[in-house]
């Protein structure tokens, strides 16, 4: 099946706009935790479509909502009132202090609408003309031009001016430096509790709560950016609640859907009353088969607690981890994050290691040049991590 795979990138390559830098790899079908190849040949997947398959790959409930919703309804638009949507925006309210959802496609679209609602609020609720955004450097936020913006890395911007007005990135973990950069045309800031795409960089507690404890005194919102590190991820259904903090709005996507594109920004019911009818729209967010599949994975989360299971197992992936930078403390320079989003940081240029490991059968996430990422399915049994902590040690000692 080389042939096969040899001709299906050259197809890709002669008709795809070359945007990523794919995987030699193709799959062909996925269950559970495990991926296939066009020759069948089996991978542990510790990626997760990069933090969307949180139930696993063709969950069963979920795979059958969709085969039954797919049978009522798909789309009707949101001119209309919709009973799934309206259960999956119960269901997901429940999880938080939030009382009012919007749900769009993506999570780059659910930062641009938590952007729109942080402007449109201060002007038409309070009255003051703030629409700029504080944001941390390392933070990702989206693709957008407003999200690609907002994210502090400069690679991400490359190629792409002018770039709005209206966000300042100041740096990571100084809060000093978002007191000083607060002024009267400042609406909000928004930051991920735990930096993704930035190596698995979870904020100390105490600089959140301060973020907080200042957005309260200065009269600015609190927004929180979930997208990758909601939906149990991190051992809490959301990340902020590690943290003891409401934010007045956060977004969520990727696992909402378990592989379906949606994506959601919730606020409260104060914050929310910035958007009127005609103030924000999408067409394809929260459609009946999309908010079918989502409102059963919150049904299967809720009812089998993966937060719970996302903590104990990831305690235990924790454990293997920090025992092979024992042993290989010059090549593991640490181990970082929560629940099952976890960053091996190494101590050097980490591309060779990667590729050995998909060699082995290990499917991961290599950002920031040497921070291995790992956000499997937070279904994955133990026995994988097991397997994959074993192999890293291997491919380490032979260095």
């Amino acid at each position: 099946m080389a042939d096969a795979f040899s001709a299906l990138r050259a197809r890709d390559e002669a008709s795809v706009m070359r945007t990523y830098g794919r995987y030699p790899l193709a799959v062909s079908r996925a269950q559970g935790s495990r991926l296939f190849d066009l020759d069948g040949r089996e991978y542990v997947d510790l990626l997760a479509g990069i933090a969307v398959c949180n139930l696993g790959h063709c969950h069963p409930e979920v795979t059958e909502a969709i085969r039954r919703q797919a049978g009522e309804l798909v789309h009707v638009s949101n001119l209309f009132f919709q009973r799934e949507q309206v259960e999956l925006a119960e269901r997901l309210l429940a999880t938080c202090h939030c009382g009012k959802a919007f749900f769009c496609n993506s999570g780059a679209e659910a930062n641009e609408g938590a952007i729109k609602l942080a402007r449109r609020f201060m002007r038409e609720v309070r009255g003051r003309e703030a629409y700029e955004i504080i944001t941390l450097s390392g933070s990702f936020h989206g693709r957008t031009l407003a999200t690609l913006t907002a994210t502090g890395q400069d690679k991400i911007k490359h190629g792409f001016a002018p770039l709005p007005e209206g966000f300042v990135t100041v740096p990571w973990g100084d809060l000093d430096a978002v007191r000083s950069a607060i002024r009267p045309e400042t609406a909000g800031v928004l930051i991920e509790v735990i930096q993704g795409e930035g190596g698995v960089n979870p904020l100390p507690r105490d600089y959140v709560s301060g973020l907080a404890a200042l957005c309260r005194e200065r009269g600015i919102l609190f927004m929180i950016d979930e997208i990758q590190s909601g939906m149990c991820r991190t051992g809490k259904f959301w990340a902020f609640q590690h943290y003891g903090v409401t934010p007045d709005m956060f977004t969520c996507a990727k696992a909402l859907a378990n592989g379906l594109p949606m994506g959601a920004l919730l606020a409260t019911d104060e914050v929310a009353a910035g958007f009127v009818p005609g103030s924000h729209a999408t067409t394809f967010g929260g459609t009946p088969l999309v908010s079918a599949a989502a409102a059963t994975v919150l049904e299967v989360m809720v009812r089998e607690r993966i937060d719970d299971r996302a903590k104990r197992v990831g305690d235990y992936a924790w454990g293997l981890f920090t025992d092979l930078r024992q042993t290989y403390p010059d090549k593991i320079a640490g181990v970082r994050g929560m629940g099952l989003m976890i960053g091996i940081e190494l101590a050097f240029p980490g591309q060779a290691v990667w590729r050995e490991l998909l060699d082995r059968g290990f499917v991961l996430n290599l950002t920031q040049e040497r921070v291995l990422r790992l956000l499997p399915p937070l279904t994955i049994p133990r026995e994988d991590l097991a397997r994959f902590a074993s192999a890293l040690g291997a491919v380490l000692g032979a260095l």
